[in-house]
Parts: structure tokens; sequence; C-alpha cells
């Protein structure tokens, strides 16, 4: 299975952090406390433009919001 990770930096004049959380969990992520901030169970196995399509979901969600992310996908 596939589980993406985020890991942000916010701006401190972007939006606030339970600002952009809540945006995050409306995409289906929840909190993470190891290594990174938030993390998707897709529930099963995907591919690279899957991923790729998801990462720009992300990023259009995001917008204006001056956060910086770094996207990680692995397999279990």
């Amino acid at each position: 299975m596939t589980r993406t990770f985020l890991l942000l930096q916010l701006d401190s004049e972007g939006a606030p952090y339970s600002e952009v959380a809540t945006v995050l969990e409306d995409l289906g992520f929840r909190a993470e406390t190891e290594g990174f901030d938030f993390a998707y169970d897709w529930g099963r196995t995907v591919g690279v433009n899957e991923s790729l399509e998801f990462a720009d979901r992300i990023q259009e969600a995001l917008r204006g919001m001056r956060v910086r992310f770094r996207i990680e996908s692995t397999e279990d």
C-alpha cells in the first residue's frame, strides 16, 4: 500500500497552521507524529502518475497560503 507524507514549511505572513491543517484534512490527510507533519493512506498501491496528480491537487489547495511542502510517497 502507498502512503504519502508531507513536511510543511510555513511563512509567518501566511495562513495560520490550523487553517492549513483543515485544508489538508479535507484532502484526506491525517496529522503525523514521526518525521512528517501529515500522512495520507491510499489504502492501495498507486503509480507515479496518480501520485503526481495528487501533488497537483495539494499544491492547488494550498495556493495563496504561503506554505512550502515536501512530499514523499512510500510503499509498505
